[in-house]
């Protein structure tokens, strides 16, 4: 029979040299996994002695501690009458009484303070945070701002379809969940919730490498039409994605791979890092003088990040990927039409791009994706005809999705507005979310004259101001081109 300890017992062991937890009722012994740790060992430290439950399973998807730890390192149960509760909760940013009703809300806005007041500060902190000052986070929505739409009259609009097709995919909006780590921090329904909000609408959903439940989970009650796309952080050990990848294989939902490549190293996102502090007691460890201050206990972000292979190539990593899997390639994160222009070689292994700067969570002040689809209009817009091209961020009005769309967007993503909309009201609040933009871009799109999304085009926007922001120094292109018509 399995030992049962005291809680009292397993909390004298809380040092590097002795380290156990207690998991869902059972207890580990840790010790030797500390250094191994992908999140870095003070993630672990901070938690020794302790019951880690509440910490640890909205972060890890079921699993994730039968692969990582040896069954021998289960040493036992602990007496749950002996547990002491958590005497410092995580608690919400405001007291609250509960989420309004959804239809209340009119705007993104308004779900976001709602979930704000809704979910525990290390979910906020993870949600909201980005890169050093946010330039880039709020430039990616202040840029919509400055692109003109130009409605038409005496144009019957009776008629507004929102319907377009991903990879021959057919989907009820042009709007797609991007791949969002960690909903169920903000939420328990996590990404099944966001899942069944996406399948009343038809839309597609990017599940995230790291996100909080297996990909199994979220894609379980899908429609039999439902799409999702899943996304890749190429682990520094590439059996264990090619594990990964051998999974996602057998799930005939799953219809296309998006490799990220925006964030091949964490941002410093301050936000996220800062809670890490805040909500960590002191750490212990055997004398002051070997304690790693290059190393904070960090956020949610550094620890999501640790163990991803930071030295991937067109070369190599491209071959490598099309040996793990035959389902269509989507590339994330290009910022430059330079990157778009020699992704449209790798046709037809790569089948679109996702122009992005990660939600602004990994270089400040990189470009927002809007000013890369007008680099590419520019200098390139032959890869409109061999690639299809999405964008995300910045994304909180339909009017913002209709103007990516006229600028040769095929689709337009969401990532924060997905989270927050499941913080403020679980699956009714991505409902809500989703309905919002829905709305908000056919009432855009029938002042325009535009009957169906196919329809959209530059003609509908003026990019005047916008254009003088871009890029314009040489376009870089001639050497690639001059390479590709030496292959042929």
């Amino acid at each position: 029979m399995p030992k049962v300890f005291d809680a009292a017992e397993v909390a004298k062991h809380n040092t590097p040299e002795s380290c156990w937890v207690i998991l869902y009722g059972k207890v580990y012994d840790v010790t030797d996994f500390i250094d191994s740790h992908p999140g870095g060992k003070k993630v672990i430290l901070k938690l020794a002695g302790k019951d880690a439950t509440e910490e640890y399973d909205p972060i890890h998807p079921p699993g994730i501690l039968e692969d990582e730890l040896k069954p021998e390192q289960c040493i036992g149960t602990v007496n749950p009458a002996t547990v002491p509760k958590n005497e410092a909760p995580v608690a919400p940013q405001k007291p609250t009484r509960g989420p309004p009703p959804m239809e209340q809300l009119l705007n993104l806005d308004e779900i976001e303070k709602v979930a704000t007041e809704q979910i525990n500060k290390r979910a906020w902190a993870y949600y909201f945070s980005a890169a050093d000052d946010k330039i880039s986070k709020e430039f990616n929505r202040e840029v919509y701002r400055s692109i003109i739409l130009r409605p038409r009259v005496f144009v019957d609009c009776a008629r507004c379809d929102l319907d377009t097709t991903v990879l021959g995919h057919k989907l009820g909006l042009p709007i797609y969940v991007s791949p969002a780590a960690m909903a169920r921090l903000g939420h328990p329904a996590g990404e099944a919730g966001i899942a069944e909000a996406c399948r009343s609408f038809g839309a597609l959903q990017i599940i995230s490498n790291n996100a909080s439940m297996t990909p199994e989970q979220i894609v379980k009650d899908a429609a039999p039409d439902q799409v999702f796309g899943w996304q890749i952080y190429v682990n520094m050990d590439h059996k264990k994605s090619e594990v990964m990848l051998a999974r996602i294989n057998k799930l005939k939902a799953i219809k296309f791979i998006v490799l990220t490549l925006d964030a091949p190293v964490p941002g410093k996102r301050e936000d996220d890092e800062r809670s890490g502090f805040e909500l960590a007691p002191p750490t212990p460890t055997t004398t002051q003088d070997t304690e790693d201050v290059s190393k904070t206990t960090g956020g949610v972000g550094q620890q999501l990040f640790a163990g991803t292979d930071p030295s991937l190539t067109w070369k190599d990593t491209l071959p490598w990927l099309a040996k793990h899997t035959d389902r269509p390639i989507v590339l994330k994160g290009l910022q430059t039409h330079e990157d778009a222009y020699i992704a449209s070689l790798h046709t037809p292994q790569v089948k679109g791009i996702i122009l992005s700067n990660h939600g602004g969570r990994a270089m400040d002040t990189a470009p927002p994706a809007v000013h890369t689809l007008l680099e590419i209009r520019k200098y390139c817009p032959e890869v409109f005809d061999k690639l299809e091209v999405y964008v995300d961020g910045g994304i909180r009005r339909g009017t913002d999705v209709i103007k990516a769309l006229c600028l040769g967007a095929k689709a337009v993503g969401i990532g924060r507005p997905a989270l927050w909309g499941l913080g403020a009201g679980g699956v009714n609040g991505v409902r809500r979310t989703l309905q919002i933009l829905a709305d908000e871009s056919k009432t855009a799109m029938r002042l325009l004259g535009v009957e169906s999304v196919d329809k959209l085009g530059p003609q509908h926007i003026n990019t005047r101001i916008t254009e003088q922001q871009i890029y314009d120094g040489p376009s870089g292109l001639e050497p690639l081109r001059s390479v590709f018509r030496a292959r042929l």
